[in-house]
């Protein structure tokens, strides 16, 4: 994982004097595009954000998946660290960003077209537990409330949006997304209420009812 960075570190530079740099000096030479010092800060951040795309994937494949796509992404936006916040802070939005981002392109690689399925090639027991399966009315119409609600879930603020897939879609706690976000269970409730809110004014979730999307903030 990050070898293009690990790999220029341990060309470009002496690992020994990287070591020794302050992250406010590592910062100040990545972001003049050096891959080496960035090489040093994705070793220095790496246990702390794979921790963090592992407890939302909650998958270790994916979770190198979206620890590396988000180095690439704090590389390429480097130059947009001001520094008003902790650097770990920064990487760490990046890095929740990023794990959301790799769950929802899983569900949406999980979504196929309800269609009649080949007779040719289905087994008896597809056959028979054909039969056990709900109404195909039915399947299509839960799968169309859960794309809307999903829908009016991305319509949120990122920070309140990135509290409710924790807790809704992902089925975390109130205390694991705390941990998860680095903040405090109180500002987990608060912005569940604000999710709850601004749900509840969305008229594309009036057909649905916005309750089930916004119940854990209750």
């Amino acid at each position: 994982m990050m070898s293009t960075f690990c790999s220029a570190q341990s060309n470009g530079a002496a690992v020994g004097d990287l070591q020794a740099w302050s992250e406010e000096q590592l910062i100040a030479a990545a972001k003049t595009g050096r891959q080496a010092p960035f090489g040093e800060l994705c070793e220095r951040h790496m246990k702390q954000v794979f921790y963090v795309t592992r407890r939302i994937t909650r998958n270790r494949e994916d979770a190198e998946d979206a620890t590396q796509e988000c180095f690439l992404s704090a590389f390429a936006h480097l130059k947009d660290f001001d520094g008003r916040s902790q650097f770990a802070t920064w990487l760490t939005r990046i890095a929740i960003n990023a794990a959301l981002m790799k769950l929802r392109k899983n569900r949406g690689a999980r979504e196929v077209p309800i269609d009649e399925p080949n007779p040719s090639s289905e087994t008896v027991a597809q056959r028979e537990s054909r039969y056990d399966a709900p109404d195909p009315e039915e399947s299509y119409s839960l799968r169309e409330r859960e794309r809307i609600v999903k829908s009016a879930i991305s319509g949120l603020r990122p920070r309140v949006r990135n509290v409710v897939e924790l807790i809704h879609l992902q089925e975390h706690s109130i205390r694991e997304t705390a941990q998860i976000l680095g903040i405090s269970i109180a500002a987990v409730k608060g912005r569940m209420f604000h999710a709850k809110i601004a749900l509840h004014r969305m008229p594309l979730l009036q057909s649905v009812g916005s309750s089930n999307c916004a119940g854990q903030a209750e």
